[in-house]
């Protein structure tokens, strides 16, 4: 395949584009390379994936429509994976226009690429976030999601109405994946993982919110990539493709649209941990215990997260499952090698 990935230089897209990669497909990556956080880390995972021959990029603004639409042309991608996004819940609350420009702007300017290219898939990011004030766990894909709490939700819950809208007039058969608190190696430096272990080898308090009396459903990053990679298979069908008599057969609590070729897939690890726990397990592959600084409840958190993947099992015959010690083993691994190595050469 050739696969068209934004956000490529991003924890997840990185991920993705080297998973591709490693089975033998080809790349053309685009990504902003902002300085929401360390550019170096992004121009690092860029420079490994540039090791690979199939790979290419465009180092670009989302919201540049032309640049986009020039580098998508050019790679003539069999699949668009859209993963570029402003991320950060909390940092919804200091940049709110770095949501709408990010994530409104340049997703209309991804579908408007769509549909021009008209690929066999598009895959988009979405989050657990868009679940908002729910309650009632596990979260399921036919769940209402009218309700977010940050704005940065909402943009993603907007994002799922474009992309439904634009699978319905254009007839681009699309899926939108919610994703579920993932960590692993070359994460966000303003992710808990990287900030936890950062402040306990420096010997610096870490802030856990609502006295660290918080749930998450903590996925592994090679898990997630893996599920997506499996979903690139599992194409939506057109309404007028849904036919008995010609093989095809409905599944159980599809989210499939009844008027478009589009589809809202949950990817978590099904598995609530406590955040008291993650720390834990922190400090068990650090073998350093941590300064815990309590704090109250953050605007825009909610206290539990847990994902129901039975449709994505249903799809794809699979299921995260890395569990989050062994996990967290992986990324301290990587972030000793990574930081505490190259500070020692420093």
């Amino acid at each position: 395949m050739r696969v068209f990935i934004t956000g490529s230089a991003g924890f997840i897209g990185f991920h993705l584009a080297r998973l591709l990669l490693e089975e033998g497909h080809s790349v053309h990556g685009y990504d902003g390379i902002t300085d929401y956080y360390d550019v170096r880390l992004k121009q690092r995972r860029h420079a490994l994936l540039r090791q690979y021959p199939a790979f290419t990029a465009t180092e670009a603004m989302l919201e540049d429509a032309t640049a986009l639409q020039t580098a998508a042309r050019a790679a003539q991608p069999d699949v668009i994976v859209h993963l570029a996004a402003q991320a950060g819940v909390r940092y919804s609350l200091q940049n709110p226009r770095a949501y709408i420009d990010a994530n409104l702007v340049g997703t209309f300017n991804v579908l408007q690429v769509a549909q021009m290219l008209q690929p066999r898939h598009l895959l988009m990011a979405s989050t657990s976030s868009v679940y908002g004030a729910n309650t009632d766990m596990p979260f399921g894909e036919q769940q209402k999601t009218d309700l977010p709490l940050t704005l940065y939700a909402a943009t993603k819950k907007a994002n799922e109405a474009m992309a439904h809208a634009w699978a319905h007039i254009h007839g681009v058969p699309t899926t939108m994946f919610r994703f579920f608190t993932v960590y692993g190696p070359w994460g966000r430096p303003d992710m808990a993982l990287f900030k936890f272990t950062q402040g306990i080898l420096a010997g610096t308090p870490i802030d856990l919110y609502n006295h660290g009396d918080m749930r998450r459903d903590f996925t592994y990053v090679d898990d997630l990539v893996r599920a997506i990679r499996l979903l690139i298979d599992a194409v939506p069908p057109a309404p007028d493709q849904r036919r008995p008599e010609q093989g095809w057969q409905p599944i159980e609590g599809d989210s499939l649209s009844p008027v478009a070729p589009w589809r809202v897939v949950n990817i978590g690890n099904s598995e609530p941990v406590r955040l008291l726990d993650f720390v834990e397990a922190i400090e068990e592959a650090l073998g350093k215990p941590a300064l815990r600084n309590c704090l109250p409840m953050q605007t825009g958190d909610v206290p539990a997260t847990w994902a129901d993947c039975t449709l994505l099992q249903r799809l794809t015959g699979y299921r995260p499952q890395t569990p989050v010690r062994e996990g967290v083993r992986r990324f301290v691994a990587w972030y000793r090698e990574c930081y505490e190595a190259s500070s020692a050469d420093a």
